[in-house]
């Protein structure tokens, strides 16, 4: 018998270039500027697009909390962020909710739902053709913003059955996996600003590791509430100047933005057999 081209079951970091590729077969996102497709992501790419603003008055009063002096209480240092637009938005009637369901669902949840779905059509598959599948979710998150705002001293007596599922962040990673019948393994994580590439990272280890057939992976950040800002500025996280600078010498902090990614992976033999349209390939990973 000849040798099989790949170890996929190898783990040690000498072994990558024996690991089988890991196809990107499918993307969905939202991000600023109005980004809601692979194509309209690459074109803003291309022109350089700038999609850092004003803090959006449906969100809070930047006004009433911006000063750059970081000894002020109570204040962010930056008043600008990446925003999307729509985050109270829904298609709950779709995904089967109620709407007294679907107001407790943070909308963190809500745009992943959503975003997955748009992935999965993004790479032609059908809810049902994953109905029972052995496929893995990973998804980095960060804040808690919506349960902040349900569990307010004002709000105790609004708490109702379904805050605890809306809004816990172990429910990130899972509404998807149960909303899709996906039978594999399901981790929301939390590693700061590399949540979402730790959770391709552990999405293609679930893949070489053969406890899942497809992936999916990706990150959400939804920004509701001044105050986790107000805490990464008192960190001396976030910059006076409004913008990222990464990898320069006059690096300051950070601006903070939100949006959802999501992508569909496949080990490269399956994507080839089902005839998959391939974005890239992940080959080793560290």
């Amino acid at each position: 018998m000849p040798s099989p081209p790949y170890a996929a079951h190898s783990t040690r970091p000498s072994d990558q270039s024996l690991r089988e590729p890991i196809a990107v077969v499918g993307i969905g996102c939202r991000f600023p500027g109005g980004i809601d497709s692979p194509t309209a992501y690459w074109s803003a790419l291309l022109a350089g697009l700038d999609a850092i603003r004003d803090v959006p008055d449906d969100r809070w009063k930047h006004s009433r909390f911006h000063d750059t002096n970081p000894e002020k209480f109570g204040c962010i240092r930056n008043a600008k962020g990446g925003f999307i637009d729509g985050v109270d938005l829904f298609d709950a009637e779709f995904f089967g909710y109620f709407p007294t369901e679907a107001q407790r669902m943070d909308p963190q949840q809500r745009l992943l739902l959503e975003v997955t779905h748009e992935a999965m059509e993004d790479a032609g598959l059908r809810r049902d053709q994953l109905d029972g599948s052995q496929s893995s979710v990973f998804i980095g998150s960060f804040m808690y913003d919506y349960l902040c705002m349900q569990t307010a001293s004002e709000q105790r007596d609004e708490i109702n059955p379904y805050v605890a599922m809306g809004t816990c962040m172990t429910s990130i990673a899972n509404r998807i996996s149960y909303d899709f019948n996906l039978k594999g393994p399901s981790v929301t994580l939390d590693t700061a600003c590399s949540s979402s590439l730790v959770a391709v990272h552990l999405a293609c280890r679930s893949l070489w590791g053969g406890e899942a057939d497809m992936a999916i992976a990706g990150g959400v950040n939804v920004m509701l509430r001044p105050e986790a800002s107000i805490v990464l500025s008192k960190g001396g996280f976030l910059n006076p100047d409004q913008y990222c600078k990464a990898f320069d010498a006059a690096a300051n902090g950070y601006v903070r933005g939100e949006g959802v990614g999501v992508v569909i992976l496949k080990p490269l033999s399956k994507a080839l057999a089902d005839g998959d349209i391939i974005y890239a390939l992940v080959r080793g990973r560290g």
